[in-house]
């Protein structure tokens, strides 16, 4: 497909590395010079200079014969603008991010009306992923398929727990739960488990299932922790806006601390039930004061990347359960968690994931089944895609033990209705199911592509 991407910053460059991988055709348009010389050095990439929001310039991109848009410069306003261009020059699909709060909640009129493939917040998404963590305590990242019925949530196994030395085929039996674990990070190591593989101290385990079956299971191994009660948040971002909103609605108390003014009066405004301190929460002593160590959550949301982890280290050092660090360059992924940092979410990257499931989605016939939804995790080393069977292919109605499924493909769960299935070599695959895959061979375009 030729796909014509606005604006060259964080999330416009991961974007339009990703695509050109996957051998689309990319185009980059940004009025910033050095950014485009970077990129044009960096990656297989056409790279014009100029404004998006130019005639000619959209012209010379030849926007009107793309099979996509995506306008992601910092700006909503030229997002949308040029994306309006776009759709007037004949592009077919457009994508606009939408950051601003104000548009919030005038999202879908945005969409129809600009005619609008789809308006994506990237800070909404984060705030949403970070509300599930904060949940559920006790993993370190949660994501959710198929309408919420399945669960993504990774978990460290500590030294002492009645998982260490475990086989993976025993923990059902041993528990009476029925989860999967798709995943383990054993130091610099992915595995891609079978039932032989024996749990280990220090493994971050990825398990997919129902919500209340994962439930049952941290209970069982002791995993458990006390519900979340109080959360103090360092920054006043947007995503701390669409954080604090949430989190309030859940019944929990947010204390926000921003040394911006007028930050400090927009968001007390906005956010009436939380409070909100006019302070540097990168000072320890504003910390201490504002109650660190009696908080059951501490979320790091300012600009800098190198703020947020000291201050995660910070809370961690003074023990605070639970600590969330915002990051947007994931490039030391691996040197982070050697840290100990509980949770680190980076919104380019939901935004990527986003717009790559999309992508995929747009790319296959009307008689596949595509993607509907896709996550890239451990340091994007992994990817889980989910599909809904919409036509009876060759692996309908067969015992997925007889089935030939390529080296590195898992079948995560299977949900049919409203029932979610952890298969066996005895199960099959229906007409209208919802099958979420884990896999190392990415990309994965289609269910078919996991068979032999």
């Amino acid at each position: 497909m030729k796909i014509v991407i606005i604006g060259s910053g964080k999330v416009g460059s991961k974007i339009s590395q990703q695509l050109a991988l996957e051998g689309h055709d990319v185009v980059v348009i940004d009025n910033d010079a050095a950014k485009i010389n970077e990129l044009s050095n960096n990656q297989d990439v056409m790279c014009i200079e100029g404004n998006a929001v130019s005639y000619d310039v959209q012209q010379q991109a030849g926007v009107g014969e793309s099979d996509l848009v995506i306008a992601c410069t910092d700006s909503d306003e030229i997002n949308m603008i040029s994306c309006l261009l776009a759709k007037k020059h004949g592009a077919q699909r457009t994508i606009a991010r939408v950051r601003n709060p104000e548009y919030y909640d005038q999202l879908p009129f945005i969409k129809d009306e600009m005619g609008l493939s789809m308006a994506i917040n990237p800070e909404m998404m984060a705030a949403d992923m970070i509300s599930r963590v904060l949940l559920f305590p006790a993993a370190n990242s949660v994501e959710s398929f198929a309408g919420g019925n399945v669960e993504l949530m990774e978990f460290v196994i500590a030294q002492g727990n009645p998982l260490v030395g475990m086989s993976l085929m025993d923990i059902n039996n041993t528990f009476r739960v029925k989860v999967l674990i798709v995943a383990i990070q054993r130091g610099d190591a992915v595995i891609i488990p079978t039932g032989h593989d024996v749990l280990q101290a220090d493994d971050h385990i990825y398990v997919a299932s129902s919500h209340a079956q994962i439930q049952t299971l941290v209970k069982d191994i002791d995993l458990f922790r006390s519900k979340i009660r109080s959360v103090i948040i360092v920054g006043g971002s947007r995503i701390t806006y669409y954080l604090a909103k949430r989190l309030v609605s859940n019944g929990m108390t947010v204390k926000i601390i921003e040394n911006n003014r007028d930050k400090c009066i927009t968001l007390a405004q906005a956010l009436p039930q939380a409070m909100v301190v006019h302070a540097d929460g990168s000072d320890e002593n504003v910390l201490i004061e504002e109650g660190i160590g009696n908080t059951d959550a501490f979320v790091a949301m300012t600009g800098l990347d190198e703020v947020n982890i000291i201050l995660s280290i910070y809370a961690k050092k003074r023990e605070v359960p639970k600590v969330i660090t915002k990051v947007t360059q994931l490039t030391f992924y691996r040197t982070l968690e050697n840290l100990g940092l509980d949770t680190i979410v980076s919104p380019k990257t939901i935004t990527a994931d986003q717009i790559l499931r999309y992508v995929r989605a747009m790319n296959e016939s009307p008689d596949s089944d595509k993607v509907e939804s896709l996550l890239r995790f451990v340091d994007e080393r992994l990817e889980a895609a989910e599909f809904i069977i919409n036509n009876s292919a060759k692996y309908v109605e067969i015992p997925l033990k007889d089935l030939k499924i390529k080296k590195g493909f898992l079948v995560a769960s299977i949900v049919r209705g409203k029932r979610t299935i952890i298969p066996g070599g005895n199960d099959v695959l229906k007409l209208g199911d919802t099958v979420v895959i884990v896999t190392d061979q990415h990309p994965l375009l289609d269910l078919a592509g996991i068979f032999e």
